[in-house]
């Protein structure tokens, strides 16, 4: 890995405005360039926006939907990162052979560097799941992607490790949603209304269990226990019906955040990743001294598989 400088925004989308995204996505981009940074990432589906998926039949997802590559959207995004000379990552609706993806892609001005599709699938019936890790060089990085629910299943970021990623981006839409962990559930809409006169109340809600708290219950523990960079990115405002505490940041192999988005509004910040600590964080010492034939069985181990998202099924 060589020293690179790795940007990771927030910001609030717009349900279905690709242009408008895209456009705020620039204005992140040319800010994140002159701080110095050669990655730019956005979060999932930051492109369509995310939430209001789940209230569209097929036909609405399948308009949204487009090819990649080829579609406008990666276009624009190869014609982003060519004008600020920095790698963009940023997520979409990807149509292909009549399915359609949770798509994550990394672009630079050449063209189309990664793909990845979503292994956990939740937001809308019609998104059919990833089948397969995707690891790639960047900037003499070797990276890897998970999106979401992605990095909430362990075995998910271990392999991603596994294949050489050092830097692990992981484009979120969370917090402040039910679930049965106490202290969880929705943030009153009227806090974000009324965020200008009294910010401190909003702050305490995306601050506390319901966001941040709950965030670093485990993005440090991906870190550390792995041994990478995570590249955390999430919205921040209303995502439709709901309310996102964004917190958009960068930890290293030590669990320790870097950089972090702290403000109310959209924003990008800046963290300079270095190649030594990949090898003196705890991780790495892990991970040379797994014992797979212990447990290598138990892990393949064949079952039901079952993501249940509380806030969209309570039952």
């Amino acid at each position: 890995m060589k020293i690179i400088n790795i940007a990771t925004a927030q910001f609030q989308t717009r349900n279905g405005e690709k242009e408008y995204n895209l456009s705020v996505m620039e204005a992140l981009t040319s800010k994140a360039a002159g701080l110095g940074a050669r990655i730019v990432c956005f979060h999932e589906l930051c492109i369509t926006s995310y939430s209001f998926l789940r209230k569209l039949d097929k036909a609405g997802m399948e308009e949204l939907a487009e090819e990649v590559p080829g579609g406008p959207s990666v276009e624009r995004l190869i014609q982003m990162a060519g004008k600020y000379e920095v790698a963009l990552l940023a997520g979409l609706v990807e149509k292909e052979g009549g399915k359609l993806f949770n798509t994550y892609v990394c672009v630079t001005g050449l063209g189309l560097v990664a793909r990845f599709r979503k292994i956990h699938p939740f937001i809308s019936k019609y998104l059919s799941a990833g089948d397969e890790y995707v690891v790639f060089d960047l900037f003499g990085c070797r990276c890897g992607i998970l999106i979401c629910y992605d990095n909430n299943v362990i075995e998910n970021v271990r392999a991603t490790t596994l294949l050489g990623s050092e830097i692990i981006f992981m484009p979120h839409v969370t917090g402040c949603t039910p679930s049965p962990m106490p202290g969880r559930g929705w943030v009153d809409r009227r806090l974000w209304e009324n965020r200008v006169k009294e910010p401190e109340a909003l702050r305490k809600e995306f601050d506390g269990p319901k966001g941040r708290e709950w965030l670093m219950r485990w993005l440090p523990a991906r870190a550390y226990d792995n041994g990478i960079y995570a590249v955390f990115s999430n919205p921040i405002g209303p995502d439709d019906d709901q309310l996102k505490n964004g917190n958009s940041m960068i930890l290293d192999p030590y669990g320790e955040v870097l950089a972090e988005c702290r403000s109310l509004g959209d924003e990008v910040v800046v963290a300079t990743c270095t190649p030594d600590k990949l090898k003196l964080a705890g991780g790495y010492r892990y991970k040379r001294a797994r014992r797979p034939e212990l447990y290598g069985e138990i892990l393949a181990r064949r079952h039901e598989p079952l993501t249940r998202v509380e806030w969209m099924d309570p039952q």
